[in-house]
């Protein structure tokens, strides 16, 4: 019966989602009494093609088909594309060209005939491919914002509005928007078109300083000035739902944006400081995570141990770094490749950056009495077969992390030290007993990220010109990797004596790569500088 419930779910919704106008569940009764659902799918077909056929109109079935005239976007906004789900294409003496997914719909027709004074052209492209596209046709210029400073009065900054919709249009840019709406919107735009991680709202005496954080190193984005530092913040407040006349105490709080067809996740944290109030935005962007363990730089030899650590059934594994080193990825690369049907993952974090599909997961709530040691008790009730701790941050947390992976569980979770080895030592200052370590842990693994040289640099003289890496020499990110295993002398050493350096000391011997001498590895292969690795490892020696 279950298979059938969903075979007719997925022929009901097989090809385009615009095909289905809906589904009908009909309660019915069968012989043994219990309650069943009988799906009935009722597809329409697809009005606009129709119309094109008829019409004996072009079609394209991608816009790459089209030569598409990137000036055009600039004469007609992003707001009238998005309402009509129109592209324009290209424009000559005759006539304006435009892609459209409804040549039936007449009215936007009518109001480029008259802004244009051409007759308009159609070709038809199917909707969710004009959806797309209008993303890629209308991103944010870079400039934008600094030229949208440069011709503002500080005197007409308007309030902006406090009753927009619960998702924000990035790309939405009308002009009687108040310019702090505006301005906002090309930052936020600017950000993720650059790959910036966090945005930085910095008040200063002479005004506000906007910085990204690009590839872990934060850098001077514009300097608006002071009239609109106020209304800048209270804009981001009312959109976290903040309460906008507290502004002496933190608060923190989620933004959701839309950026064409793209929909994006900010974690906003304001604190008081002598100028203002400080605004981190941390964008979390689904869509550019790629997990999975060969992806992620890991050196074949450290791959295939750490891949024999996470096959294990119970046991405790602990990835270490200081925060931004993608301690989280790597885990949400181990748990992507382990789950299964048959195995229950769940996980407690503050606060869940990513959704995992097949993976329960729990955010911390403080203010409300949930915590690392209670979220873990409860998620214990649960039955699970693999478990991850977003962070062991107290003796009570680490004490139930370890009596979880004695008794059968396999449990990942991260520490904030700064090798290897110091995560033994770490524990053990919490007040955990050596022997219940060395009973239970399976390995550490520490880790760093250091920005990679630009490839889309080369053969350019004038560096500043690079549109991927904006001048800095340096495009995305590689991991640093450590690992320890565990092994009988490890455990031995820890029951007499767990000091970090004696543990290196020896998981150096059994062959343990440091991380320095993996980023010279990375350094001799062109992929980084000596500079990069000697930042990420706080000066180690790099040769």
């Amino acid at each position: 019966m279950l298979k059938s419930f969903v075979e007719a779910i997925y022929k009901a919704w097989e090809g385009s989602v615009e095909k289905v106008s809906s589904l009908f569940f009909l309660p019915r009764r069968d012989e043994k009494g219990f309650s069943l659902a009988i799906i009935k799918a009722k597809a329409k077909q697809d009005e606009g093609e129709l119309a094109a056929k008829k019409l004996q109109l072009p079609t394209a079935a991608s816009i790459a088909e089209l030569n598409i005239d990137r000036k055009l976007t600039k004469n007609i906004s992003y707001a009238f594309v998005k309402k009509w789900l129109i592209l324009p294409v290209s424009l000559d003496d005759q006539a304006l060209t435009i892609a459209t997914s409804d040549p039936n719909a007449t009215e936007p027709l009518d109001e480029l005939r008259f802004q244009f004074q051409k007759e308009v052209r159609l070709i038809w492209v199917p909707r969710d491919t004009i959806f797309a596209a209008i993303h890629e046709y209308y991103q944010q210029d870079e400039n934008a914002a600094t030229r949208l400073l440069e011709g503002m009065e500080a005197g007409g900054v308007k309030r902006p509005d406090e009753d927009d919709h619960e998702i924000y249009d990035i790309l939405e840019d009308d002009t009687e928007q108040p310019p702090a709406v505006r301005l906002l919107n090309l930052i936020v735009g600017e950000a993720i078109k650059r790959g910036a991680s966090d945005i930085h709202f910095d008040p200063e005496e002479r005004g506000l300083v906007v910085r990204y954080r690009i590839d872990g190193v934060l850098l001077v984005h514009l300097s608006p000035p002071q009239d609109l530092q106020s209304p800048l913040i209270t804009r981001m407040k009312v959109m976290a739902k903040m309460d906008i006349a507290e502004r002496r105490l933190p608060q923190d709080g989620r933004i959701k944006m839309r950026m064409g067809a793209k929909t994006m996740d900010f974690r906003m944290s304001t604190l008081p400081v002598v100028h203002g109030e400080r605004v981190v935005l941390r964008l979390l962007d689904k869509g550019n995570v790629v997990l999975g363990l060969d992806t992620i730089g890991m050196p074949q030899g450290v791959l295939e141990q750490f891949r024999r650590m996470i096959s294990c059934s119970e046991g405790m594994i602990l990835v270490t770094g200081p925060t931004g080193s993608g301690k989280t990825t790597t885990l949400y690369s181990a748990l992507s490749e382990l789950k299964n049907e048959e195995t229950n993952i769940m996980t407690i974090e503050d606060p869940i950056e990513y959704r995992l599909p097949g993976v329960a997961q729990m955010g911390v709530h403080p203010k409300i009495g949930l915590t690392f040691a209670i979220g873990l008790r409860h998620i214990l009730r649960q039955d699970p077969d693999i478990i991850m701790i977003g962070e062991i941050r107290d003796k009570e947390t680490a004490e139930i992390a370890i009596q979880s992976a004695l008794t059968g569980h396999l449990v990942l979770c991260t520490l904030h030290t700064n090798d290897a080895a110091s995560a033994v030592t770490r524990l053990v200052d919490m007040g955990i007993e050596p022997y219940l370590i060395s009973s239970c842990c399976l390995g550490t693994l520490a880790q760093r990220l250091v920005r990679t040289k630009c490839t889309y640099c080369q053969g350019i003289k004038d560096k500043e010109s690079c549109q991927m890496c904006h001048g800095s020499g340096f495009y995305g990110r590689h991991g640093l990797y450590e690992l320890m295993p565990l092994s009988s002398a490890i455990r031995k050493q820890i029951s007499i004596s767990p000091e970090a350096v004696l543990l290196q000391e020896i998981a150096i011997q059994e062959g343990m790569q440091r991380l320095t001498e993996h980023g010279k590895e990375l350094v001799a292969a062109g992929v980084t500088t000596r500079e990069e690795v000697w930042r990420v490892t706080r000066g180690g020696d790099v040769g």
